[in-house]
């Protein structure tokens, strides 16, 4: 039966700011595909979002009368079991897991209805609930992925010049390059995809995921559990990162555990700290709730789309900066920087606004893309958020 998925957002994607400032929960990246592109393979089928206004013309919300509306929440991962649970779903029920729901089948098509019916789901569910969740979640993300992308197909040829560990775990997707590198997939999957690049010299241990013309700068270390999302850059020392899409890490310098938004980029040298000195439980700053939550044993930089550091950055264990900031200094500059702030350890100013719509297009078109009206209209609605 044809249906009309919608993966809806709740007030818990607050949580997960910076990066859901800029896009609904299921827009966001995690192993090789953003949540919401996990559930278009599990299903069959396209998707679309229902979230908050300033997020919606850039989202945007389909609405047919003809078939039902299956509204799911966009947290959540999909696996075999759920989908199916999901599609057993009829008109007016409600799929719940320990009172939170999960997936609503509307009733008369409309997305407010409450269900009438209400049925429980037993078996397990993975979710996002924290920024530092999309790191610790990584490693298996990429493995579910890997599976779901490259079954019962063949990948391209893997080039001599390499030295390779558990070729069978290893893909290639057409166009992709990887020269006289090293490659060990016996600790996870490695997925190269189209017209990505791995330069030479490279250290590479999966888990890794690279998206469409993604690149590998030469001598790169990586450590594993890594995603460099489409026409993302990566380079120097990297462990554990997500990297959502279009940002650079490209020089020396390490980062670890770690989470990037779109169109970001990390200066010459810049290290950011994932462990503390005494090696206790880090704290990371929560702006929905206005105070720290612990994050575990580490967690490194998590920064919003559009946001700069410059060369020689240091960055402390867990610090969070928002939407398009531009850090700079050799000093560690605030653990929080709240999102359209410039400066660094000396201090921090507000953005103007037409400044920060012009370095934000600026750094697009440097990666070879256009700032859309969708795009500018979401980044004002944001501004306007945090200058009333």
């Amino acid at each position: 039966m044809e249906r009309n998925y919608i993966l809806f957002d709740t007030p818990a994607r607050e949580l997960l700011y910076p990066f859901t400032h800029t896009r609904p929960v299921a827009a966001c990246r995690l192993g090789i595909l953003t949540i919401g592109e996990k559930w278009e393979y599990w299903l069959n089928a396209g998707i679309s979002h229902l979230t908050v206004p300033h997020l919606q013309k850039k989202y945007p919300f389909k609405k047919d009368e003809t078939v039902p509306a299956v509204l799911i929440h966009g947290s959540i991962l999909p696996d075999e079991a759920l989908v199916h649970a999901i599609r057993m779903l009829q008109p007016g029920q409600g799929l719940y897991k320990e009172n939170e729901l999960i997936a609503n089948v509307a009733p008369g098509n409309n997305p407010d209805a409450e269900p009438v019916e209400r049925k429980e789901y037993l078996g397990a569910v993975s979710r996002i609930r924290m920024p530092w969740d999309f790191f610790l979640l990584n490693d298996q993300a990429i493995r579910n992925d890997f599976e779901l992308l490259t079954k019962g197909r063949i990948s391209a040829p893997v080039s001599d010049t390499n030295k390779v560990i558990a070729p069978e775990r290893i893909f290639l997707e057409d166009g992709a390059i990887v020269e006289h590198s090293v490659l060990n997939a016996s600790t996870g999957p490695i997925y190269i995809g189209k017209n990505a690049e791995i330069m030479e010299g490279c250290l590479i241990r999966g888990a890794l995921a690279m998206g469409e013309k993604a690149v590998l700068k030469m001598g790169s270390k990586v450590y594993g559990a890594t995603t460099l999302g489409p026409g993302s850059v990566g380079g120097g020392e990297i462990k554990n990162v997500v990297m959502f899409g279009h940002s650079n890490k490209g020089h020396d310098g390490y980062l670890g555990d770690a989470v990037i938004g779109e169109w970001c980029n990390l200066g010459a040298n810049a290290t950011c700290s994932n462990l503390k000195n005494n090696a206790s439980t880090v704290k990371v700053w929560i702006e929905a709730y206005n105070k720290t939550e612990p994050a575990g044993l580490k967690c490194g930089l998590l920064m919003g789309d559009y946001s700069r550091c410059g060369i020689g950055s240091m960055l402390n264990t867990g610090t969070v900066i928002g939407v398009s900031c531009n850090v700079f200094g050799g000093e560690l500059p605030p653990k929080f920087i709240p999102s359209f702030s410039w400066g660094g350890a000396a201090g921090l100013e507000s953005y103007r606004l037409e400044p920060a719509l012009r370095d934000a297009g600026t750094w697009m078109q440097f990666k070879g893309r256009q700032m859309e009206e969708a795009d500018r209209q979401m980044l004002e609605a944001l501004f306007a958020q945090f200058y009333k």
